[in-house]
């Protein structure tokens, strides 16, 4: 039978209270345990010293025949200083997705595009004004050889 050391929720509605139970692993979360072994009581404020109560005595005897703590119970035994705990890295944790990285290629290309169209824009007209000048001289010399 593989053991684990977990939270089993209890207390009201948008009030949640745990206990820190050593259970079956296939038992149901809030299902019978073994033995409780601590509480865990997310309202207090973090530095408070009854946030986490564990009983030292009985964490040191239930991991030493094998019971494995789930992640978060890990991180109070690791804060307790009963196990510790190694240290994850998520390199990839900050990095947008797939479809986000798409998006972002789209509309930086897309305002590239118009960039470039705006430069376009602004190149033409001054190469159209100096031959609508020239263009004018030369219809006013024809209206006055017509006449």
């Amino acid at each position: 039978m593989s053991v684990s050391i977990r939270l089993s929720r209890g207390g009201a509605k948008k009030r949640p209270y745990y206990k820190i139970v050593v259970a079956n692993s296939r038992a149901p979360r809030d299902g019978k345990y073994l033995e409780q072994i601590g509480t865990y009581n997310p309202l207090l404020a973090k530095d408070d010293e009854n946030r986490v109560k564990l009983n030292e005595d009985r964490v040191n005897y239930w991991l030493g025949v094998g019971a494995q703590p789930t992640d978060r119970v890990a991180r109070m035994l690791d804060k307790a200083g009963i196990k510790e705990r190694a240290a994850t890295n998520n390199p990839q944790k900050g990095e947008p997705g797939e479809k986000a990285k798409e998006r972002a290629e789209e509309k930086a290309e897309k305002l590239r595009e118009a960039e470039e169209a705006a430069k376009a824009a602004a190149e033409a007209p001054a190469e159209e004004a100096p031959a609508a000048e020239e263009a004018a001289p030369e219809a006013a010399a024809e209206e006055s050889t017509e006449a």
